[in-house]
């Protein structure tokens, strides 16, 4: 346990963009989600809003208000509860839906995978080239990481051990989940955005630069990813995609895809 705070100590995600970039991501966050409705992809919708929903919790009720290690400055000024919550709020509910979304889409093996995950990696990767039309960066947000990615640490490590446990109780024809598919979905989804970030420019080229990447990647969203595929898991049972009731045949394991 020491020895993973000690290594969380150097990593403080940081970002600076500006305030083209807040509202062109917004705008592709709500046409994202239209898009989804428009294909009747509304548990993928929901369950989208529901990690932006937590990641703003986790984010401002827990990084800020409890652990207080999250700051936000605007123009150089440090801002209070009022001005961190708003931009905590963009920024937890775009990488929320783009994270839940990418991982209920290819958990779920959704046969329009392919055109969900480009737009959202596209979007990674280019909106902010887009968003240096706007000037210079005026925003910065910054969480220091020592106070509880040692604690990640032990959730992933928990967690996995929970859904081996299951696996293992199961025989191998009917395990549910291929555990190392489920550990890549997690690892390759934090590693995206935070990629296009460093790249960018969005977060800057430092010491620590490449120690982040890979710590955040291999530890922030896969430990959630044990409790979301137990979520889909029972979601699928009860719901297709377009929220009517599953047939019985499909429970047993044919189920039928939409378009």
């Amino acid at each position: 346990m020491n020895l993973l705070s000690a290594v969380a100590t150097d990593i403080v995600p940081t970002r600076n963009l500006n305030l083209l970039y807040i509202i062109l991501d917004s705008v592709f966050i709500l046409l994202y989600l239209g898009l989804l409705i428009w294909k009747r992809r509304y548990s993928t919708a929901l369950f989208a809003l529901f990690g932006g929903i937590l990641y703003t919790v986790v984010d401002f009720g827990g990084f800020y208000l409890l652990s207080h290690t999250r700051t936000v400055y605007i123009n150089g000024e440090l801002q209070g509860a009022a001005g961190t919550f708003w931009v905590l709020l963009w920024m937890s509910m775009s990488y929320g839906i783009t994270n839940f979304a990418f991982i209920w889409v290819l958990i779920g093996k959704d046969k329009l995978a392919k055109y969900w995950i480009f737009l959202i990696v596209m979007w990674w990767m280019i909106a902010p080239s887009i968003a240096e039309l706007g000037g210079e960066p005026t925003i910065m947000t910054s969480r220091t990481t020592g106070a509880y990615h040692g604690w990640m640490g032990v959730a992933l490590v928990v967690s996995y051990l929970i859904l081996i446990i299951i696996l293992l109780k199961r025989e191998p024809k009917k395990a549910f989940v291929n555990i190392l598919y489920l550990c890549l979905i997690g690892f390759c989804v934090q590693f995206g955005w935070e990629f296009s970030l460093l790249i960018n420019g969005i977060r800057p080229m430092n010491e620590a630069s490449i120690r982040t990447l890979i710590v955040n990647s291999c530890l922030e969203t896969n430990l959630g990813m044990p409790a979301i595929y137990l979520i889909y898991s029972l979601w699928s049972k009860r719901f297709r995609e377009d929220l009517s009731r599953p047939l019985a045949t499909e429970n047993s394991g044919a189920k039928e895809e939409i378009s």
